[in-house]
C-alpha cells in the first residue's frame, strides 16, 4: 500500500531581517525546549524473527491515515531485525514470553490506546487505527476492543471469534473476551488492573486480562467492521501448547471465579480436551503446576458473571 502523497506548497520568499549588532559578549537565545509529544495511538508489535510478515505487518501500520501511531517493536530474546524503522526498538536479551513482552511495549509506547498486532498478522485498512482511537473516544467505559481476524480466504477461525454462535463473527458488539493478534487495551484501564499476567507465557493471557477489566467494570467491544489479516494456523503448533493452555486456564479459573464456577468450568474444559483429543496426561501435568504455584484468589462479582452470561459466554466455557 503506498503513503498518500503531500501537496507541495509554492516556494514562499524569505522577508528580509534587518542586521542586529551583536556584541563579543553576547550569545543567540537559547531556543524554548519542545515539550516530548504525548502519542494517542502505540502499535506494539512483539516479535522473535525478521521474516517477511514482519515487515508486512510494520508497513501496514505506517501506512494508516488520520492517526499519527508510535511503533513499538519489540524483540523477544532474538536478533533485532536488520531493515525495520520502528519508532522504538526494544531489544530483551531472552525471550520472556508473549504477555511480559507485551507489557514491556505497552510501557514504552506512552500512548492513550495501546494496540498489540502479532508480528504475522496485518492491518487490512488505512483508517483502522483512527476507527480504533474514535470507538475509545465515544466509549469512556471501553477497556478493550477486538478487531476481526481473517485467514487467506478471508474467514474467521472458530478460535478466533470471541463468542458463541453461528455467524457471530460477522457482527459487531459487546462480548466477554478477545484475541490477541489484532487487539487494543485502553491504557489506564489496562495498568489499572497491572496489565498481561506475565507468568503466563502464552496461551490465555488476553481472556485472563479480558475477565479482569470486566471485573473493574469495563467493557470489551468487537469490531467486525475492521478486519486484520493472520495466516491460518493451528494452535497447537507451539510446543507444549496442551500443558501451557491447561496450567494458565487453571490459574484464570482459580483466581477469577467463585468455587461452583471453578469446578464447573474446569470440568467441562477436561471434557472438551478429551473430545479434540488432546493429552490428558499434558492436560493434568498442567493442572497440577497450577496447583502447585496457584496465585491469590480474587473471584469476581456476580454481578459481573451475570453481564457475562446476558452477552451469550458465561465464564464456564
Amino acid at each position: 500500500m503506498s503513503s498518500p502523497t503531500l501537496d507541495r506548497a509554492a516556494p514562499r520568499t524569505r522577508p528580509l531581517i534587518p542586521s542586529v549588532p551583536v556584541t563579543a559578549t553576547s550569545s543567540p537565545p537559547s531556543p524554548a525546549p519542545v515539550p516530548p509529544k504525548h502519542p494517542r495511538v502505540g502499535v506494539v508489535v512483539l516479535t522473535q524473527s525478521d521474516r517477511p510478515e514482519l515487515h508486512d505487518a510494520l508497513a501496514s501500520v505506517r501506512s494508516q491515515r488520520g492517526v499519527d501511531a508510535h511503533l513499538v517493536l519489540v524483540v523477544n530474546g532474538a536478533p533485532a531485525p536488520g531493515t525495520t524503522t520502528p519508532d522504538h526498538l526494544i531489544e530483551l536479551p531472552e525471550n520472556v514470553g508473549i504477555p511480559a513482552g507485551r507489557n514491556i511495549g505497552a510501557a514504552a509506547a506512552r500512548a492513550d490506546v495501546v494496540v498489540f498486532l502479532d508480528d504475522d498478522a496485518e492491518l487490512l485498512g488505512q483508517d483502522h487505527l483512527a476507527s480504533v482511537l474514535r470507538r475509545f473516544d465515544e466509549d469512556p467505559g471501553l477497556g478493550a476492543m477486538a478487531i476481526r481476524i481473517v485467514d487467506e480466504s478471508g474467514a474467521t477461525q472458530r478460535r478466533h471469534v470471541p463468542r458463541l454462535g453461528q455467524g457471530s463473527a460477522d457482527r459487531s458488539g459487546p462480548v466477554t473476551h478477545f484475541i490477541g493478534a489484532a487487539c487494543a487495551v485502553r491504557a489506564s484501564a489496562f495498568n489499572e488492573i497491572g496489565g498481561f499476567d506475565p507468568r503466563f507465557f502464552y496461551s490465555m493471557e488476553e481472556s485472563d486480562l479480558a475477565w479482569r477489566l470486566q471485573d473493574r467494570g469495563w467493557g470489551v467491544w468487537y469490531s467486525a467492521d475492521l478486519a486484520a489479516f493472520h495466516p491460518r494456523t493451528p494452535a497447537s503448533r507451539h510446543a507444549r501448547f496442551t500443558w501451557f493452555l491447561a496450567r494458565n486456564r487453571a490459574w484464570m479459573a482459580w483466581r477469577s471465579l467463585p468455587l461452583p464456577l471453578l469446578v464447573a468450568h474446569l470440568v467441562l474444559w477436561t471434557g472438551v480436551c478429551a473430545l479434540r483429543r488432546h493429552s490428558l496426561r499434558d492436560v493434568l501435568a498442567g493442572y497440577r503446576e497450577a496447583w502447585a504455584t496457584r496465585p491469590a484468589r480474587r473471584p469476581m462479582r456476580w454481578r459481573t458473571i451475570a453481564r457475562m452470561t446476558r452477552l451469550g459466554r458465561p465464564p464456564v466455557v
